[in-house]
This record gives structure tokens, sequence and C-alpha cells, in this order.
């Protein structure tokens, strides 16, 4: 589904002469689901919109997951390289889905070694009253036993870490080519914090994205300067006011997480009550953030009236992405590659408004390559493949061609006369 938002008045073009329109992107959050379903619309707006590569934008936005591809974007990682990373597993940086499931084993062990003390506490509170229910205490004790996270994410941090040290890269937010920002929550005291501006720009990219990655009761806080850190959802969906604020004129936005409406699924039968614990968390979790999205969302046309938005999401009766297991390699380019195709058809779509509002920034639609129905989120991964496999050929051959004239060369110089030789070949003989 995606929603344009023209601006209500247009720059004069006195203020843009001179300088190139401003883009930026912002990626709200989803975990594992909403990282491949932005990789795969984020490929088909690639290869779609002509004019700017996604990766020379001018400001970039994440939240949670989303930070995670903000962050590689704007450390010049295209969708392509993406995709060999994490879901074809083609790169010496191949990020496997045990990374993200590794087991927090230090906080069970600690939270198990307290476990002696908190059933003491409830012998001794049954004893001091045995014919009163020592039932809520037990599990007032109980409770403080459980561990602050399920999984690990160091490994996640180690990972981000080694991929963005890596050649022509950077961990530094300084050293970027464009602004990064990447949002998370401060646990204490329940506000959003914006990594890579002037006052947090000096913490680690790898850091950060670990901090708004960090989804309560999955992962643990971060601690980042004394002060621990979580998921950036919690407060904002997807914090595109911040590219806006930066001075951009057109932000293309992308949030993974909508509602099921299970009434218009067109093969579901079961209710979502019938699925299962994590399916009601998920459907919960889906329209709270959701409805919040919709309200920033709505004030950006009054707050920033001159700059465009671009804002793609599922729709709403998507069950096959609804229903997707991520943690699986076929599950993420499943997921990719659905987000792809149905990306290119909403672009295909509103084909005319785009147009229009993209060519106010110097950039065009390709519809041709929109209607092209051979195209998958892999091709890309193909074509660039034979580009390399082309040029490289070329290159074999340039220098078999190189070295064929050079042995020439020498054998005509053995064979020539000492006066017919050049003055330096003489010379050095």
């Amino acid at each position: 589904m995606l929603t344009l938002e023209p601006a209500l008045r247009r720059r004069a073009r006195r203020e843009c002469a001179g300088r190139p329109c401003k883009l930026g992107i912002a990626l709200a959050g989803g975990g594992p689901l909403g990282a491949f379903y932005e990789l795969g619309a984020l490929h088909a707006l690639s290869e779609a919109i002509v004019g700017r590569a996604l990766t020379a934008f001018d400001v970039y936005v994440g939240v949670s997951s989303g930070s995670f591809v903000a962050a590689a974007l704007a450390n010049g990682f295209d969708t392509t390289e993406m995709g060999a990373m994490l879901i074809r597993d083609e790169t010496t940086f191949a990020a496997s889905p045990g990374m993200f499931l590794q087991p927090a084993l230090s906080g069970y062990l600690q939270r198990i070694g307290q476990l002696p003390r908190a059933l003491g506490s409830i012998a001794r509170q049954y004893a001091r009253a045995p014919l009163q229910s020592a039932w809520p205490a037990a599990v007032r004790s109980l409770m403080g036993m459980l561990p602050t996270a399920l999984f690990d994410n160091k490994p996640i941090e180690s990972y981000l870490r080694m991929l963005f040290r890596s050649d022509h890269h950077t961990d530094d937010f300084r050293k970027l080519p464009a602004r990064l920002y990447v949002v998370a929550t401060n646990l204490d005291t329940g506000e959003s914090v914006a990594f890579g501006d002037r006052a947090h720009e000096r913490v680690p990219i790898s850091r950060a994205v670990a901090a708004s990655t960090a989804l309560p009761g999955l992962y643990a806080p971060v601690e980042i300067g004394g002060k621990h850190f979580v998921d950036g959802a919690l407060i904002r969906t997807m914090h595109a006011s911040l590219a806006l604020e930066a001075g951009c004129d057109l932000v293309l936005c992308i949030n993974p997480l909508v509602p099921f409406d299970a009434s218009r699924a067109p093969r579901r039968r079961r209710r979502l009550a019938e699925e299962g614990l994590d399916t009601i968390l998920s459907q919960t979790f889906r329209a709270l953030i959701h409805s919040r999205m919709n309200v920033g969302m709505a004030s950006y046309r009054a707050r920033f009236p001159r700059a465009d938005t671009i804002l793609l999401q599922p729709d709403r009766n998507d069950e096959q992405l609804f229903f997707t297991n991520v943690f699986r390699y076929a599950g993420r380019h499943h997921v990719a590659d659905h987000a792809y195709q149905s990306t290119r058809c909403d672009l295909l779509a509103q084909a005319s408004g785009l147009s229009a509002v993209l060519e106010a920034h110097g950039l065009h639609l390709n519809e041709r390559l929109l209607r092209d129905r051979r195209r998958s989120f892999s091709t890309a991964a193909f074509e660039r493949t034979e580009r390399v496999r082309h040029t490289g050929r070329r290159l074999d051959s340039a220098l078999q061609r190189l070295e064929s004239l050079l042995a020439v060369g020498a054998r005509r110089t053995r064979h020539m006369p000492a006066r017919r030789r050049p003055p330096r070949l003489a010379a050095a003989r």
C-alpha cells in the first residue's frame, strides 16, 4: 500500500537554485520480519527510481530493526549487497539466523543462582503466616527470578562492528558522508534519543543499532554512557520528523507492520484468537504502533508543508506476510521477494502521481522496468554477478592482449640492430 503526501506548498525555484534537492529515508521497526520487508521494498525502489542511488541520499533515520537497514544504507551497502549478506549467505559477512537467537545464558545462570534465596523467602513468609495465602508473595518472588532477556544481543553488535569497520565503511557517525539517526529509548526516563545527533554522535554506530533493536523481553537493555537503552519503537514508530527537520525535500518512509484484517483475507477461516498467544501479541503490538504512526504522519503536512512524503506499508489483508517464519532462510527470501513484488505493484498503480512528485526533485520513475513481470528480488543479484563476470572476462582479455604486445615489443627490441635501437635502450645496454 502506497500513500502519497504531496507538499502543500512547493519551494520557490529561487530557494532550490544552486543546490540539489535533499532526500531522506525513514525506516520503522518490526523485528526480523520488518527488516526483510524493508529490504525487499527498498530493492524495488532502488530499481524503479532513477536519478539518485538509495545509498547517496542525504539523511537516514532508523528505528529498531529499521536502524539496521538504515545504517547499512548510510554506510554504502546497497540492497543487493544486503541481500547477499542477510538472505543468500554469499559473502564473508553472511548473517546466520542463529545469530539473532543465541540464548542469554549469562542472564539465566545469574537468575538460577538467586533461586535458593527466593525459595527461602517464600518459606519464611509461609512459616510466619501459614493460614494466610502465600501464593501472591510466592508469585512476586518468582517473577523476580525471570531473566531480563531471552536472547543475547552481543553477537548482533559484534557482527555490525565487523561489518561497519570493514574496508571503505565506518562505525563512526561523524565519518559518514550522510546524516544518520538511530533512535532508541532511554529505559530510565522513557524518552527517545537520536544517536547520530551532535550530543550522541561519538557513540559507535554498531552500539547504537544494538540499543535501538533491544526489544524488551527478547534482548537485554544496552548500556551507553552509564544509561540503559531499549527499542526505539516504544515511543515513536518511524521518526520521519528527524529527516524533515533536517531540511529534506522528499522522504521515503517504510512501515513494515500493520494490523492484520482477517475479515478481508481471502483464504483464512480461523479467528486470530485461535492461532495462539504469539499471534495475539503480534496483532496487539501491530495495532499499537500503527495507530501512533498514523498520528505522526498526519501531522507532517502541517508541520512541513514544503516537503513531500511517500509511505509504503503492507496491505492489511496480507496473510502471507503476517504468518511467515522469518527465522528460516526460506522465510527470509519469501518475505523480501513478497515485499519487492508488492512494492512494484504499488509503484505502478500510482505511477502518474508518483512521477509528478519525483520529477519535482530531479528523479523519475522507470515504468518500463516495473512492467517487467519476470523480475524478482534475486534478479539484481544475478545481473550483478553476470556484470562482474563480464567485467572480469574483459579485464582478462585486455591483460592478455597487453602481455602479447609487450612480448612482441621485447622480441623486436632484441633483434633490432644496435644503431637502430632507441637511444635509451642502447645506453642501457
